[in-house]
């Protein structure tokens, strides 16, 4: 029975107790990065009742254009980052690079920053205007250089040596999900008081489901295989629960966090614009494959395990199948046939 009392930052310090190694600073760099989203999303609450709704006139480093929301989510997780003492780079989808931090004296100690931080300040943020969910996508690795602030080296790790990924989704209620290797755990924010509180622990995802999630409308784009395999989610077989049911909020966070509950697969494929994939590798797609794994589901490019991509570069992009086991496995051969 999950106690309502129990808090996002008690729970990681008791798991953290499991290891005797541990030194505390991972669940100190946790509880940051859950106090910035404490803040963003008061902001996101009450988007429409001051000016941070629309555009800024810039664009990201991706082409994109910029949202007021996302410059101050942004701005507010790398301030509490560098703030923490706990992290060597900080490497997020709207910087061109990445933001090398040196050590630092706290009032009492000397803080070993031992860990890099990639975030999605807002994921989904074209939707902010129209209320739909939006959310907030981190991971954390441990830094391979020895001290100093960080290189890139540190921040181009494959998937699977994050030590801990989540995400916040900003929605009728504010959830955030996040594992440390050991489960995923779900708390949900009591605004009365403050605090994430656990609401759901080592949550699984289905292994099989009856909903997919997927852009359709670049589907003259998508290879033979991608084609066929949609078709065959569409085509009515009892025997093997067709057709499912097509679920598509455009918003990664909130499509992956319902398949997380219910089961489901999420696609982005790669197709004849984005030949390469859309989705960026090291800020959605391994933190959120970390999370699902951890959960009992499979992520994979249509080709590989997401979590065993070495990364090239801080904002390259990949194909994304995640959700439940077996979905994604079918869904893998209807690629490799087409």
């Amino acid at each position: 029975m999950v106690s309502k009392f129990n808090t996002f930052y008690r729970h990681i310090i008791e798991q953290e107790r499991e290891f005797p190694e541990a030194t505390g600073q991972l669940s100190d760099l946790l509880a940051d990065i859950a106090l910035a989203c404490k803040v963003i999303s008061l902001e996101v609450n009450r988007a429409g009742l001051i000016d941070i709704l629309g555009f800024t006139g810039d664009e990201n480093v991706q082409g994109e254009q910029v949202k007021k929301l996302d410059v101050f989510a942004n701005d507010i997780l790398t301030n509490v980052m560098k703030q923490g003492g706990h992290i060597c780079a900080v490497c997020s989808e709207e910087e061109v690079s990445f933001i090398p931090i040196d050590e630092k004296f706290s009032k009492n100690k000397f803080v070993s920053n031992k860990y890099i931080c990639h975030f999605d300040p807002l994921d989904g943020s074209s939707n902010i205007d129209v209320n739909v969910s939006i959310g907030t996508i981190f991971s954390v690795y441990k830094r391979i250089t020895k001290s100093g602030p960080g290189a890139l080296e540190d921040c181009l790790q494959k998937g699977y040596e994050q030590v801990a990924a989540g995400y916040v989704i900003y929605g009728s209620s504010t959830v955030l999900a996040y594992s440390a290797g050991k489960g995923v755990h779900l708390f949900t924010l009591d605004p009365s008081v403050g605090e994430f509180l656990l609401s759901s622990e080592n949550v699984s995802i289905p292994k099989k489901s009856r909903i997919y999630s997927v852009n359709e409308g670049n589907y003259s784009g998508w290879s033979e295989g991608m084609k066929k395999y949609i078709s065959h989610l569409k085509m009515s077989d009892p025997e093997t629960d067709r057709p499912y049911s097509s679920r598509y909020i455009g918003s990664l966070v909130a499509d992956f966090h319902r398949n997380l509950i219910y089961g489901g697969i999420f696609i982005y494929p790669a197709d004849v614009k984005n030949l390469k994939g859309k989705l960026r590798l090291m800020y959605e797609a391994n933190p959120l494959s970390f999370i699902v794994e951890q959960a009992g589901g499979r992520s994979t490019d249509g080709d590989k395990r997401i979590l065993d991509i070495q990364p090239e570069s801080l904002h390259q992009r990949t194909p994304l199948l995640i959700g439940s086991e077996e979905d994604v496995l079918l869904a893998e051969k209807f690629l490799k046939e087409g």
